[in-house]
């Protein structure tokens, strides 16, 4: 039973974090939730063993995800605040 307390903390990280990614509506907060979100799934799998799975979500799920998600952002309010500009012109 003991052994199994740190898989546990981590299924209740996840659930947490996967929660709150949802729940946030701001999508910069979001990005950041996401990462935590990654960070979780991370080390989940190395508990778990799966050193090559818990490596490639840090990669990916941590990192690269989220970044995409702020650059998406950056582009959409750039283009919004340039065709607000437009029509006061």
């Amino acid at each position: 039973m003991a052994e199994n307390v740190p898989v546990l903390i981590g299924l209740v990280l996840v659930a947490v974090a996967g929660t709150g990614a949802v729940l946030v509506r701001d999508p910069v907060r979001q990005s950041f939730v996401l990462s935590l979100l990654g960070l979780a799934l991370a080390a989940l799998f190395l508990l778990l063993q799966a050193p090559d799975v818990a490596l490639s979500q840090l990669a990916v799920g941590s990192a690269l995800t989220p970044l995409m998600v702020l650059l998406a952002v950056r582009k959409v309010r750039r283009k919004a605040r340039s065709e607000r500009r437009e029509e006061h012109e």
